[in-house]
C-alpha cells in the first residue's frame, strides 16, 4: 500500500515487549502502581529505563526474559506531562478503557462497575510486566526490576496478577495458545504465517510509516517516537459452561471435538481446520512452521471448512473477502493464563477465578483493537452474518446460536451464553527507552 521504502527500526530504543512474541512455555507477572509523588514517579521512570529490556536484547544473555513498563494517561499526567502533550495522544487512550466499555461490549457482568479494583479506576498509573520462560526465571526478572520501585514512598503498588502456562500448554478452554504472530518490517522477528507479507513498522511502532503511509506522532517527538500503545484486559473464562455447551450440542466425543474446532477454527491441538479439515492432526498443531501458514480466499471462500464466524477467522480474516482492508486491523496479541485449571471432566463451576490476561500492542487503538473488538468479534456484518457475535469471546446474551456452514444443510447450534467475562483492563502507552529517561526529568 505504501510506496515508501522499508524503514530501519531503532531496536535498542524500543521496549522488548512491543515486538517479541511470548515465550513458550512462559510465566508472567503484571504489577500496577499509583504515583502519589511526581518526583518519586519520575525516579521510577529513571530506574525503569535501566531495568527495561530493549528489542535489541532478543539475542542477548536474558534470552526470552524481559521487563516492560507502560503508563496510563492518568500516569503520564501524574508525572507532570503537559496537557498540550497529552492532547496529541490517541483519544481512546485519553478516555481510558472504562469510558469505552459500552462500545467494547463490556456491559452487564462485564461492565466496569463489576471490574476487579483498581482496574479501570484512578489508581492505575503504571503497569510493569515481567515475562520469562518459567517461574524461576520470572522471579529473577522481578528481582531485577524490584530496585526500580522499591523504597519509593511516593509510589504505591495497587495490584498484581501472576500468570503461568498450564501443564497442557493450552488456555483454560483447552486450545493451544500463542499460535499467531505477525511479521513487522525491520524487527528481524519472523511472522508465524509465511504467506503473509510483513506489515509496515508504523502499524506497531509510533513515529514510523504505517500501511497507509502515515505516521502517528504523539508529541514531543522524544516522548512519542519508538513507543506503542498497549491494551491489557483481564478476562474470566467460564470453563464449566463452555464444556456443558459442547456436550449438550454434540452427539458424542468425536462430534464434541468437531464442534469445538468449528467454533474456534482450530482443533484444540492447534491444528487449523484449513489444513486439517476432517480430523485433528496433533503433529501439525505442534509444528510452528506449518500450523499458521494458510489463507482462505482461494481454498475456503464460503467458510465450509473454517466457518466465517469462527474465532480465529473473525480475529484475523487473512485474505478472506470481507468489508475493509484486513492489513489495517492486524494486531500483536498475547495471552497469559491465570488461575488453576478446572479438573478434567468437571461440568460444574468450582468457584475459582481463572482466565486469560490479554495484551494487545499496536499504534492504532481505534482501527486495530477497538475495530476488531466491535466490528469483527461483536458483530458479523463484515462477512454477511448480520449481528452474530464471536462464539468464544463475544458479548452474548443467550439469544443467538452458532451456525456451521455445511452441505446440503447448515447446522445450527443452540443459543450461546457468555463464556468470557471482562474483569477489568487498561489502555496504556509503552514509551521508548529514550522516553522513559525523558519522563524521569521534570517538564514545564
Amino acid at each position: 500500500m505504501s510506496a515508501h521504502p522499508d524503514e530501519t527500526l531503532e531496536l535498542d530504543d524500543i521496549q522488548r515487549g512491543v515486538l517479541s512474541p511470548r515465550p513458550t512455555p512462559y510465566a508472567a507477572t503484571y504489577l500496577a502502581f499509583r504515583i502519589d509523588d511526581p518526583e518519586h514517579g519520575r525516579e521510577l521512570m529513571r530506574r525503569a529505563s535501566e531495568a527495561v529490556s530493549s528489542a535489541a536484547d532478543a539475542a542477548g544473555p536474558l534470552g526470552d526474559t524481559w521487563v516492560s513498563v507502560a503508563l496510563t494517561c492518568r500516569g503520564l499526567a501524574a508525572l507532570g506531562v503537559p496537557r498540550a502533550a497529552l492532547a496529541t495522544f490517541s483519544w481512546e487512550f485519553r478516555q481510558g478503557m472504562a469510558a469505552r466499555a459500552r462500545t467494547l461490549g463490556d456491559v452487564g457482568d462485564s461492565g466496569p462497575e463489576h471490574w476487579e479494583r483498581p482496574l479501570g479506576g484512578p489508581d492505575v498509573h503504571v503497569v510493569l510486566t515481567a515475562v520469562a520462560p518459567g517461574p524461576e526465571l520470572l522471579e529473577a526478572a522481578v528481582d531485577r526490576a524490584r530496585p526500580a520501585y522499591d523504597r519509593l514512598t511516593g509510589v504505591t503498588a495497587t495490584w498484581r496478577q501472576d500468570c503461568y502456562a498450564l501443564p497442557t500448554g493450552t488456555e483454560h478452554f483447552g486450545y493451544l495458545d500463542g499460535v499467531s504472530h505477525p511479521a513487522v518490517e525491520g524487527s528481524g522477528i519472523p511472522g508465524s504465517n509465511r504467506l503473509e507479507a510483513p506489515l509496515k513498522a508504523g502499524e506497531f511502532v509510533l513515529g514510523h510509516r504505517d500501511e497507509l503511509g502515515g505516521i502517528q506522532r504523539p508529541q514531543p517527538d522524544v516522548l512519542g517516537r519508538n513507543g506503542s500503545y498497549a491494551v491489557f484486559r483481564k478476562l474470566h473464562q467460564d470453563v464449566a459452561a463452555f464444556r456443558r455447551y459442547l456436550k449438550e450440542n454434540s452427539t458424542g466425543p468425536g462430534d464434541e471435538e468437531l464442534i469445538a474446532a468449528k467454533i474456534m477454527g482450530r482443533w484444540r491441538s492447534g491444528a487449523p481446520l484449513a489444513l486439517a479439515p476432517q480430523t485433528d492432526d496433533p503433529d501439525l498443531g505442534a509444528d510452528p512452521e506449518r500450523r499458521n501458514t494458510f489463507l482462505y480466499r482461494n481454498d475456503d471462500p464460503a467458510g465450509f471448512t473454517t466457518p466465517g464466524g469462527s474465532h480465529i477467522r473473525r480475529a484475523n480474516p487473512r485474505d478472506a473477502a470481507v468489508a475493509g482492508e484486513v492489513r489495517l486491523h492486524r494486531m500483536i496479541r498475547r495471552g497469559a493464563v491465570y488461575g488453576p485449571p478446572l479438573p478434567e471432566g468437571l461440568l460444574a463451576d468450582d468457584g475459582a477465578d481463572r482466565g486469560l490476561m490479554f495484551a494487545f500492542v499496536g499504534s492504532h487503538l481505534g482501527r486495530q483493537f477497538e475495530f476488531v473488538q466491535t466490528q469483527w468479534l461483536n458483530d458479523g456484518v463484515f462477512f454477511g452474518a448480520d449481528d452474530a457475535k464471536d462464539p468464544v469471546t463475544g458479548a452474548h446474551d443467550g439469544s443467538a446460536g452458532f451456525t456451521v456452514p455445511r452441505r446440503p444443510l447448515r447446522r445450527r447450534l443452540a443459543p450461546l451464553p457468555r463464556f468470557v467475562v471482562t474483569r477489568g483492563g487498561e489502555y496504556c502507552f509503552l514509551p521508548s527507552l529514550t522516553a522513559l529517561r525523558w519522563l524521569g526529568d521534570p517538564h514545564d
